[in-house]
């Protein structure tokens, strides 16, 4: 994406039926390009009448929507996490992807949850306890340890100072053509999925100069 406003909705890097069976295309194509879509245009009309802060970054824009003034405020916490939430869910998938995760961040994980097994069962409970909508996240705190938390709506973890290495999307439009009211089959599936190439090039990024 574009660093700032105008904000616009890239293709994504793979075609839109690349995760079926886990992920199906009509689910992707909707996800991405009518739900994200309305996200974006939802933050650039409300940040065109607002020019002093078209040179913002959505990260600046979300870690300090709570300073702005009141009357935009909830306008750009929603939509620009919405926007955030969405692209950083659709860059961490692949098909095929890895089984488990790789690299540091494989022994950065066992170190925080005892195994990979151990994380799946934790972050799936997690996702499983969203009530309504939101996401669940792995996260690095400032001291440089990973955690799972979970978000409503479209809050993020950028407004609690940590930084993410994955989420998924519980939102019932993520998984509902598919899997109807059980989204503890679409966390499953999505599992199948989850590229953790990327997801630990988001974790070594947490500590610059060291890996």
């Amino acid at each position: 994406m574009n660093g700032h406003y105008k904000f616009v909705n890239t293709p994504l890097p793979y075609a839109f039926e690349a995760m079926e069976p886990y992920i199906d295309k009509k689910a992707m194509y909707l996800h991405h390009d009518k739900h994200l879509q309305t996200y974006i245009d939802n933050l650039n009309r409300t940040l065109s009448n607002h020019p002093e802060l078209q040179n913002w970054t959505l990260e600046q824009l979300i870690i300090n929507a709570p300073c702005l003034p009141k009357e935009i405020r909830s306008d750009i916490k929603n939509n620009g996490g919405g926007v955030f939430n969405h692209q950083f869910y659709f860059s961490n998938l692949a098909n095929p992807a890895f089984p488990q995760p790789v690299g540091i961040l494989a022994q950065a994980m066992e170190n925080a949850f005892g195994s990979y097994p151990s994380f799946r069962n934790q972050f799936k409970e997690a996702a499983l306890s969203v009530f309504g909508s939101g996401y669940a996240w792995l996260v690095v705190n400032a001291a440089g340890q990973l955690g799972i938390l979970t978000t409503k709506n479209q809050d993020t973890p950028l407004e609690m100072g940590l930084v993410p290495v994955l989420n998924i999307d519980v939102w019932e439009h993520a998984y509902y053509l598919k899997h109807y009211n059980l989204r503890a089959d679409y966390i499953d599936d999505w599992f199948h999925v989850v590229n953790w190439e990327q997801a630990s090039q988001n974790y070594t990024h947490c500590f610059p100069g060291l890996f």
